[in-house]
């Protein structure tokens, strides 16, 4: 008998077919698909009518003049075009005049096209609001808050230090070195200078031994955003978390700490699966927009690594239709004499001299070093990975067929449909 599934990939599926006898284990999060009979924006609407920590939006909406709402960029699930319409409804709800900008928070990304943005927030939201794509390179945009307590500086997008209230949209999934997604992320990196992002992300920061998915308490680089955060004047969030499908599963709304911590421990409930440990490892990022450029893939592949035993194979189905994701994470490895190189120089590099996508670098670095990585991915990044030192596949079995080749007294299969939606409790 054959175990068949069904990976995310771009926006559908690839197959993966094994022997059940060498699957070892197929680690799914315990959330579960949206309730058909729950209507997304009635969940919303229930979460901004009972704020945890907070008055309502409406109420804190009064007598404010100018409103600036942050909403994610085209690189993250985030629902927006349910998200923010009954958010923007809230605040005029208290204050019908209040003057209100959308900032796109794009923190170190490429900016959002209009596509991209009437894609993601509807053409009718787009049209009628007034959005802001944000750009961290651009000073003129920023303003100096101080130091964090890092000691990494902090300057913020001006829209935020002029507005008279700041709230902020998102989704709560894992991450791979703040804990969490969402929350305090809206300010850093989400609408914060390049400097102060990449400060935040620095080798230090990133190696700390509490800088791991699903961990908040003693994280260094959250401490640094709720500090940020707090410092930026947000006051109001609402997040949501999302199923397989995006669809709204729950939502969260109110002080940026109470309702994302609440947020957070319903996710890492849902999210957390024990390790275990085969020799061959199989993830995916999630699909689309999650899975569109090898950067953001590096993500799923810390999953596996916490899944696959030192030495073995760590194959990652992610399309990757924008490629690299960024020339400067993969000039690490094209300069450097493999992982280890990287590694060991990304480590020499000062704090304040952190440069763009080194963290990604590091991590994919790390992961390298503990296992031999197949990237199953769009074509066009296969020179992509040969740069990087990373092997290329077109399809998973493909890759299985090179992962038994490397391995072949290899003793069996774990495979993580999605790497990017599970906490592994790791044993190594």
């Amino acid at each position: 008998m054959s175990m068949k599934l069904e990976i995310p990939y771009g926006r559908g599926t690839l197959p993966f077919e094994w022997p059940d006898d060498k699957v070892r284990a197929v680690l799914i999060p315990k959330g579960g698909e949206a309730d058909p009979n729950r209507d997304e924006t009635a969940i919303i609407e229930a979460a901004l009518a009972h704020p945890i920590g907070s008055p309502r939006l409406s109420e804190l909406a009064q007598g404010k003049r100018k409103v600036l709402v942050i909403t994610s960029d085209h690189t993250r699930p985030v629902p927006s075009d349910r998200t923010l319409p009954p958010l923007l409804a809230e605040i005029r709800r208290g204050n019908p005049d209040a003057e209100i900008t959308i900032l796109v928070a794009t923190g170190m990304h490429r900016a959002t096209t209009r596509e991209e943005m009437v894609g993601k927030f509807g053409a009718e939201l787009v049209a009628k609001e007034h959005f802001v794509v944000h750009n961290s390179f651009d000073q003129s945009q920023m303003v100096y808050k101080g130091t964090l307590p890092s000691g990494c500086e902090f300057s913020v997008n001006r829209l935020a230090d002029e507005a008279d209230l700041v709230v902020s949209d998102g989704f709560i999934e894992p991450h791979f070195f703040a804990g969490f997604s969402g929350g305090r992320k809206s300010i850093l990196p989400g609408i914060t200078s390049a400097v102060s992002v990449t400060s935040n992300h620095c080798a230090r920061l990133v190696a700390h031994e509490r800088a791991r998915t699903g961990i908040l308490e003693g994280n260094p680089i959250h401490e640094d955003m709720v500090f940020a955060a707090r410092k930026a004047g947000l006051a109001f969030i609402l997040n949501v978390v999302i199923d397989e499908h995006q669809r709204v599963t729950h939502a969260f709304a109110g002080d940026l700490e109470a309702a994302h911590a609440a947020g957070c421990a319903l996710v890492g409930e849902h999210s957390r699966v024990d390790a275990v440990v085969s020799d061959i490892a199989v993830t995916s990022n999630g699909g689309y927009p999650l899975d569109q450029n090898v950067y953001q893939s590096v993500k799923s592949m810390t999953a596996a690594e916490a899944c696959c035993r030192k030495g073995g194979v760590i194959i990652c189905a992610s399309r990757c239709e924008d490629g690299s994701g960024g020339e400067i994470f993969v000039d690490w490895f094209k300069r450097c004499n493999g992982p280890q190189d990287v590694l060991d120089q990304i480590m020499r590099v000062p704090d304040k001299e952190t440069g763009p996508d080194q963290w990604q670098s590091q991590v994919l670095a790390r992961v390298m070093l503990h296992a031999t990585v197949i990237l199953v991915s769009d074509e066009r990044c296969k020179p992509i990975c040969e740069d990087i030192g990373i092997r290329w596949a077109p399809d998973i079995m493909t890759a299985m067929a090179m992962a038994v080749e490397l391995k072949p007294d290899y003793d069996a299969v774990t495979v993580i449909p999605n790497g990017i939606s599970v906490i592994v409790q790791a044993d190594r």
